[in-house]
């Protein structure tokens, strides 16, 4: 498993993001305080507060191309 935060600034952000998300077929989650989400439901990435960097979990040992395509959102 590797983890990043990720920031989500717009709608269209969310939109681009569920999509990249989706076309891998491991789990990847995303927690923000004591909730944990599908990072490939839109409606639970609405439920959370997207105004905060939010943490990324990728269930994968070989993330190198899922980060390479999600890079855009990532941040330090």
């Amino acid at each position: 498993m590797k983890s990043v935060n990720i920031k989500l600034a717009t709608i269209s952000d969310v939109k681009v993001f569920v999509n990249t998300v989706a076309k891998y077929d491991f789990d990847v989650d995303l927690i923000s305080g004591r909730y944990a989400i599908d990072a490939k439901s839109i409606m639970g990435i609405f439920s959370l507060d997207i105004s905060k960097p939010i943490k990324l979990d990728a269930h994968t040992e070989d993330a190198d191309a899922f980060f390479a395509d999600i890079k855009q959102f990532v941040v330090e």
